[in-house]
């Protein structure tokens, strides 16, 4: 394997390993169903830990790419469609559906500037109370159908280049791809998701009466320092978009 992992990057080194293992599955230079190789071979071509490996090989799994057969090895493979969110995924919404094929998708930024969040979103940032940040509204559809609503609040930093990505804040742009390229990789999320009623602003960009039930999915992001740096509330509808967990035996 020619490709190899840049030291420099603050993108994770077995993220940098899964982009080079799914290109050569995508590219068929890995072609399906041959076997892939073994962890301790990987470790020593690409100078990674073991355990760095083995989390890129469940990543593999998990999205798709890859499948273990017990005392056989790991293969390779390629996901099947989905007309879902895989929401254990670093990805966001937006990524998923075009990793996975879906066309269709449009979003309307409804409002985005520096605004007071609520107090529950300052402390999950870390946030003193009344400090600004920037705030994205956004409001998404699949093939025509409501399909979710999103709040996306980003503090000082993050929040500087998600106001100056005009691509963004045009509707096409993605933000997690906008962050990654500023440095804002993730390392980590908790993700929370509440089956509840809809507020009434939510309610009208989703096409539901307020009051009616939807899951609301509420994230915190931060990167290998510990730099918290995007926290979302999305308001899913489930029968245009379901969310999908893959569960892969370690």
């Amino acid at each position: 394997m020619t490709q190899t992992i840049d030291r420099t990057s603050p993108v994770p080194y077995y993220e940098q390993l899964f982009d080079i293992l799914k290109g050569r599955i995508v590219s068929g230079d890995l072609p399906v169903d041959e076997r892939l190789p073994s962890e301790l071979e990987l470790s020593r071509d690409f100078g990674l830990a073991r355990a760095t490996v083995r989390q890129t090989m469940s990543r593999l799994e998990s999205d798709g790419f890859a499948r273990r057969v017990a005392r056989r090895g790991v293969f390779a493979t390629v996901p099947g469609p989905t007309s879902g969110w895989i929401v254990q995924d670093t990805e966001g919404f937006l990524e998923s559906q075009i990793r996975h094929g879906r066309t269709g998708i449009e979003t309307t930024v409804v409002d985005a500037g520096f605004r007071v969040p609520p107090a529950h979103v300052s402390e999950a940032l870390g946030l003193p109370a009344q400090e600004k940040v920037f705030t994205l509204d956004r409001a998404r559809s699949l093939d025509g159908r409501p399909a979710l609503f999103s709040t996306n609040w980003f503090p000082s930093a993050s929040g500087a280049v998600i106001a100056g990505a005009t691509d963004v804040l045009d509707g096409t742009g993605s933000v997690n791809s906008t962050l990654r390229q500023a440095g804002f990789v993730i390392q980590g999320a908790r993700r929370v998701i509440h089956a509840t009623k809809a507020p009434e602003q939510v309610a009208e960009h989703l096409g539901v009466e307020p009051g009616d039930p939807v899951l609301r999915i509420r994230s915190l992001s931060w990167d290998q320092s510990d730099r918290r740096f995007d926290y979302y509330e999305t308001w899913v509808l489930t029968d245009t978009v379901p969310l999908e967990v893959n569960i892969v035996a370690s």
